[in-house]
């Protein structure tokens, strides 16, 4: 029970990785208050909590609503763990097609959303004494090919805001720390595409089997695997650590795919059938 007498905010609660976070904090004892704009869905999850999972309707576009996630936190005991994480894939448009408006609305969601996470947490956390804040960036802020152009400029954002906002922090006890999750199975995918059931259903399970095979430990990232290094980098166990990251991807960017996978063949393999 790590974080028994904690009160944590997770932001994009109500599925995917928010949820399973939401989940992994409130069974280690804490008091959990999600963000999210799906109220089905955030609401069916705190009701089925037994009153350890809160849900507030927030839209993470809308500054005043991250304003009052946090200050309803506070003002029901106070505020220790953030998690920034809500969003979505973005405009998939390439450089030189996305619009403007597509630009900016991909910054907003994914960049300046967590910007005002912190913001509004911070004043609340140093008053307290101190906190913990965990941001959510992306295999696809390390390089090139994970994901659209804008969504990878983004979480790029999001790993250098975390090191910058560790750093402005820091004199008041706040630790500011990112978790990287690579080919994780959430409904991220599919709601990108806006498909009716049976083929969200196929979907899913095509993403799943390709999932499983993008990485050299073979299965599907899951939210259950990104909340267990969000709960540690929130925890006291990680009290020596903020500005930095953790990276978790199944191995997915140890090196190209010969280098792990057998049946790739790599230039020296090339090289050595020739003899």
């Amino acid at each position: 029970m790590r974080f028994s007498g904690k009160r944590a905010v997770v932001t994009g609660g109500a599925s995917g990785i928010g949820r399973a976070t939401a989940l992994r904090l409130a069974d280690e004892g804490a008091s959990v208050l999600i963000g999210d704009i799906d109220e089905a869905g955030g609401q069916a999850l705190a009701d089925a909590s037994g009153s350890r999972i809160q849900f507030q309707r927030t839209d993470v576009l809308q500054a005043g609503d991250i304003e009052a996630l946090m200050q309803a936190a506070d003002d029901a005991g106070g505020l220790d763990i953030v998690f920034n994480n809500a969003g979505a894939g973005g405009s998939r448009d390439p450089i030189g097609e996305i619009s403007p408006e597509d630009w900016d609305r991909t910054q907003a969601l994914l960049l300046r959303s967590v910007a005002l996470g912190i913001r509004y947490a911070a004043p609340l956390m140093a008053k307290r004494g101190g906190g913990a804040i965990v941001n959510t960036s992306s295999v696809s802020a390390l390089g090139t090919g994970y994901a659209p152009t804008a969504y990878s400029t983004a979480k790029a954002g999001v790993l250098h805001l975390t090191k910058q906002a560790a750093a402005d922090l820091a004199r008041h006890a706040i630790r500011v720390n990112a978790v990287v999750p690579g080919f994780i199975v959430t409904n991220i995918f599919t709601r990108m595409l806006d498909l009716d059931a049976a083929k969200t259903s196929k979907a899913d399970a095509m993403i799943a089997h390709i999932a499983a095979d993008a990485q050299p430990i073979r299965r599907p990232g899951t939210g259950d695997d990104i909340a267990a290094a969000v709960a540690f980098l929130a925890s006291d166990d990680a009290s020596f650590i903020t500005g930095t990251h953790i990276l978790v991807d199944g191995g997915m960017t140890i090196g190209t795919r010969p280098s792990w996978d057998p049946a790739q063949p790599s230039l020296f393999s090339i090289l050595d059938s020739l003899k």
